[in-house]
C-alpha cells in the first residue's frame, strides 16, 4: 500500500512550480519584449469634390476677390484740408474740387483687380452752401465704379461753402482700380495764365481761302498781382510732386519710344 505524501510536501511542490513559472515568464519577457503601444492615428483625406471654405465677401462690392492686386481706399480729407480748400479760389477752386473727389473715393472702399475695376467721370454742380445740386455721368468703364461713386456722393457728410461764394461747376473722374496714380495736385503754377488751347493752325478745308497762321498773343502778367497771388500758394509736398511726375509719365510715355 502506497502512502500519500504529507500535505507540507504537496504545498512546497505547488509553491516551487508557481515560482518557476513566474521566473520563466519574466525570462521570456526579457528575451522577447512586446512592442510599445502607440497612439491611434486618424487619417483624414479631403476630396476635391468636397466644398471648400468660402472667402468672406467684400462689404462694399459684395463680390469675392480671392486673388489679384488691390488698393485700399485713401483716407478722407482732414478738417485742415477742408479749411484750406474753402479759402483757395484759384483755378476754379482747385483744392475744393480735389478734396471732393478724395472724399468720394475714400467712401468707395477697396479697389480690386478684375471686372469691377474702372473709371467714371461726372459733371458736378455744388451750390454756394456746399450742397450738391447736380450729378450727371459723362462716361464710365465700370458699372460697379459708377454705383459705388454715386452711393458715396449722396452719403457724403455736409460740405463747407465754396471758396468763391458762387456755384461750383466742374467735371471729375473717379478712378476705382488698384493701379490708380493719384495724389495731391500741384499748386505752384496756379498764378500763371493758362496756356492757349492747342490746335493745328495749318488745317484747311480745301475750299475757303488759305489763311496764314498767327501766334497767340502773349498774356501780360501784372507783377504786383503775381506777387500777391504767390502768397496764397501752399508748399507742394514731395508726395504731390511725385504723383504729378507719375501722372505726366503715364500720359506722355509710349512703347514706341526707346
Amino acid at each position: 500500500m502506497i502512502k500519500k505524501p504529507p500535505l507540507i510536501l504537496l504545498v512546497a511542490f505547488l509553491f516551487s512550480l508557481i515560482l518557476h513559472l513566474t521566473l520563466l515568464q519574466q525570462w521570456l519577457h526579457h528575451k522577447h519584449p512586446s512592442p510599445p503601444k502607440t497612439d491611434d492615428v486618424v487619417l483624414i483625406q479631403l476630396h476635391k469634390d468636397e466644398p471648400q471654405p468660402s472667402i468672406e465677401k467684400n462689404h462694399l462690392t459684395s463680390f469675392n476677390h480671392p486673388q489679384g492686386a488691390y488698393l485700399d481706399a485713401p483716407p478722407p480729407p482732414s478738417a485742415e484740408d477742408w479749411a484750406f480748400a474753402t479759402k483757395y479760389s484759384l483755378k476754379n477752386s482747385k483744392a475744393y474740387r480735389y478734396m471732393w473727389g478724395q472724399q468720394v473715393r475714400s467712401m468707395m472702399g477697396t479697389a480690386y483687380e478684375g471686372a469691377d475695376q474702372g473709371q467714371v467721370r461726372f459733371s458736378i454742380e455744388i451750390a454756394p452752401n456746399g450742397s450738391i445740386t447736380r450729378v450727371e455721368t459723362i462716361w464710365k468703364t465700370s458699372g460697379v465704379a459708377e454705383a459705388l461713386a454715386r452711393k458715396a456722393i449722396f452719403a457724403m457728410p455736409s460740405l463747407p461753402p465754396t471758396p468763391t461764394g458762387k456755384s461750383l461747376i466742374f467735371a471729375r473722374t473717379i478712378t476705382f482700380t488698384p493701379y490708380a496714380i493719384d495724389g495731391s495736385p500741384i499748386y505752384k503754377d496756379d498764378c500763371l495764365p493758362d496756356a492757349p488751347p492747342s490746335s493745328n493752325l495749318f488745317t484747311w478745308d480745301g475750299k475757303s481761302e488759305p489763311r496764314v497762321p498767327k501766334n497767340s498773343p502773349i498774356t501780360q502778367i501784372d507783377p504786383k498781382g503775381l506777387a500777391d497771388c504767390m502768397k496764397q500758394l501752399p508748399h507742394d509736398s514731395i508726395e504731390a510732386e511725385d504723383a504729378h511726375n507719375q501722372r505726366q509719365l503715364k500720359t506722355w510715355r509710349s512703347n514706341k519710344l526707346n
